[in-house]
């Protein structure tokens, strides 16, 4: 049977585009998901005056007609977890216990959102003037470009497209050339959930030739991006003409402490949940271990003895703790790391390819060690199943490592000491910070983002989003105004 053919949808119809590509499964690269009907320039600004047509009424229909629509499609997307799992896992190479959680995850997304536009929002104030009313009151901002990642292919969008959605703006939606059928499907179920025409279109194409539109056209309000820092930077010098609203979460170089207080046990599973898990395409994996001196030998020991047992294959396999690389360039990118971590003086544990598993593209988890905190391995982000060990002599020093990344998006530590814990907690400059957990791992409840080069502009998720996908207007109001 041929490959279904995905193609964008704009105004709330179906847009062929001039190019069709294969979507491919990283587990089996002669399996074709499908095939995505690309579209040009002229497809996202198609797009865009569509969302800008759909934008006045949408902003005005009520807070319940929104919440209704999103949680028909949490819904939707919970009572199909297994098949849009399957989906995930087959196009993206997630294990499928992996990419049904995160379906799941989108499902609550949803739903946590279908409820929070039905809370109060503005405030009500006494003028310091004698008999003045003073409203804040949270707007849409209109018009808004979201541009996803290809390594949480339902989930990242649902946590941007949703608030969008709930506070009123309209949205084109750009996902990673990767991962169409995952995107196809969200909006697929947003649309059939009661969206009026125009509300949400998708855009499927390159990133360098829609992109600049999505990013630097007038008719765009605000951009909502995940992925590279440099990508990041780009966007940010296009809006400073434009005068959009930018929000950033861009990558990732996540410390992990085990001190001498560690329970090593659970230390190794938090380095391997973390630095493995999603083989390791995470923006907050476990990238660098930050080992010290007491327990540094013990704690290599047996994280040899776990990834051993660690079972790499095809994603969709019952039992396989580890999917494949998502595509040639990622491995590639994976192995060019572990050869400058090795010509930079480490000792690389793993981290080979694996031919004998199936026809994709699959590495052996790899651990390097007797690294430097300044050496490359340590500084650029991966983005791959790569840890590196560094050895420190204490806390202190361990503490000064973690806070050497550029970018500080998640940070954890392993210990039983109170004082430590509590300690790493107020003084670790990321913007998140996990406890005897792996880095990896975030509730949707709450503001997510990063300090420095991960993240600009305000934070995702949670309360947070009503910050950036709003604007607040203060009104000022007379006595005895009627």
């Amino acid at each position: 049977m041929s490959p279904r053919v995905l193609t964008s949808v704009v105004g709330g119809a179906a847009m062929p585009g001039t190019e069709e590509r294969p979507d491919v499964n990283p587990s089996d690269v002669r399996d074709v998901v499908a095939l995505a009907s690309v579209g040009d320039a002229g497809t996202a600004q198609t797009a865009l005056d569509a969302a800008a047509a759909a934008f006045p009424a949408w902003s005005r229909t009520t807070p319940w007609e929104r919440s209704s629509i999103l949680d028909r499609a949490g819904s939707e997307v919970l009572a199909r977890a297994d098949e849009l799992g399957d989906l995930l896992a087959r196009e993206e190479g997630k294990t499928f216990p992996e990419a049904r959680g995160e379906v799941v995850r989108a499902g609550q997304i949803l739903k946590y959102f279908a409820g929070t536009v039905l809370q109060p929002h503005g405030l009500a104030l006494d003028s310091v003037r004698p008999g003045i009313e003073v409203t804040v009151t949270r707007e849409p901002v209109g018009v808004v470009s979201v541009i996803t990642p290809w390594n949480f292919p339902i989930a990242i969008p649902a946590w941007k497209i949703a608030p969008a959605l709930a506070f009123g703006n309209t949205v084109v939606f750009k996902p990673a050339d990767l991962v169409p059928a995952s995107a196809w499907e969200l909006v697929d179920i947003l649309n059939r959930a009661g969206l009026p025409a125009g509300v949400l279109n998708l855009v499927l194409g390159r990133g360098s030739v829609v992109g600049p539109v999505l990013t630097s056209s007038p008719a765009v309000d605000a951009i909502t991006f995940t992925g590279s820092v440099s990508t990041g930077r780009g966007i940010l010098m296009e809006t400073a003409a434009t005068g959009a609203k930018v929000q950033l979460e861009l990558g990732g170089k996540n410390p992990l402490v085990i001190t001498g207080q560690a329970d090593l046990n659970l230390a190794v599973e938090c380095a391997i949940q973390g630095g493995f898990g999603s083989t390791g395409q995470r923006c907050t994996a476990s990238s660098v271990l930050v080992v010290t001196e007491a327990v540094h030998d013990s704690f290599v020991e047996a994280m040899i003895r776990r990834m051993g047992s660690w079972r790499v294959g095809d994603a969709r396999v019952e039992g396989i703790d580890m999917g494949p690389v998502v595509d040639p360039g990622q491995l590639a990118q994976d192995e060019d790391y572990l050869g400058i971590a090795r010509a930079e003086g480490a000792e690389i544990i793993g981290g080979h390819r694996l031919e004998d598993v199936g026809e994709g593209h699959f590495l052996a988890p790899a651990l390097a060690v007797g690294t430097s905190i300044d050496h490359r391995i340590n500084k650029e982000e991966v983005f791959g199943p790569v840890m590196s060990v560094v050895r420190v002599a204490d806390y202190e020093e361990a503490l000064a490592a973690a806070n050497a990344s550029t970018m500080n998006l998640s940070a954890g530590i392993v210990t039983r000491d109170l004082a430590e814990a509590a300690h790493f907690r107020r003084h670790s400059r990321a913007g998140m910070v996990m406890v005897n957990l792996p880095t990896a791992g975030v509730d949707f409840h709450v503001p997510f983002g990063g300090r420095g080069e991960s993240s600009h502009g305000p934070r995702e998720q949670g309360t947070a989003a009503v910050e950036f996908f709003t604007t607040s207007k203060t009104a000022y109001t007379a006595p005895g105004t009627p």
